[in-house]
């Protein structure tokens, strides 16, 4: 498997474990009181947005050939890192 390819299923496998940390602050946020509810609820619809916006970037990035994914790349791990940091936020506001 090339840089590229390992970097692609990476990315598909870290998105698979922030859909699974997304599932569970919403569990948490069914369980939360109402005012509380309505704020995990925009915190969640947040992360669904960068996380939508990343996996877009992703699938971008797998139809690139091998010469041009450097570019692509830059924006993916961008990506990546603002959902993060929404993740980190959102998480925060659960504990």
């Amino acid at each position: 498997m090339n840089k590229r390819d390992d970097f692609i299923e990476r990315m598909k496998a870290n998105l698979e474990a922030w859909n699974a940390e997304i599932d569970i602050l919403a569990a948490k946020a069914r369980e939360a009181g109402d005012e509380a509810r309505v704020k995990y609820h925009d915190d969640i619809e947040r992360l669904k947005q960068r996380r939508d916006e990343t996996r877009e970037l992703l699938e971008e990035l797998q139809q690139t050939s091998e010469a041009a994914w450097g570019t692509l790349r830059q924006g993916l791990e961008e990506s990546w890192e603002r959902l993060r940091k929404a993740f980190a936020d959102a998480s925060s506001h659960f504990k």
